[in-house]
């Protein structure tokens, strides 16, 4: 019996070590990874800097070129709407205007069949 016990503590503590040993190489993977993603980010954002240093700078004059391209967007979209405001309007008005007073035959049918 107490060769069984001794072997049961033993079996525990291999238990116990190979618990402990999983839990540290899931740690240093876990610190491995985080270290290839640092590196991968680094990498990207070096290379998106060089991108925006080659396509204009950081300055004021990419902003400004923004800047401007928006506002001719917006320029453009409030033309089109000034353009377009009465007839999306009518549309509107005329879909709303458009009322059926008609029961469907098939309401009809099943009204009756619930009611009659």
């Amino acid at each position: 019996i107490q060769e069984l016990m001794a072997a049961e503590t033993r079996a525990s503590q291999i238990v116990a070590e190979a618990r402990i040993g999983r839990g540290d190489r899931m740690k240093q993977a876990k610190a491995d990874a985080q270290e290839l993603v640092e590196a991968y980010r680094g990498e990207k954002q070096q290379d998106f800097n060089n991108t925006v240093l080659a396509a204009g700078g950081s300055g004021g004059s990419a902003s400004a070129k923004l800047q401007a391209a928006t506002n001719q967007e917006i320029s453009v979209m409030q033309g089109q709407y000034q353009r377009n405001q009465q007839q999306a309007v009518d549309v509107l008005l005329s879909k709303c205007c458009e009322v059926s007073l008609e029961v469907p035959s098939a309401r009809v049918r099943s009204t009756l069949k619930i009611h009659g």
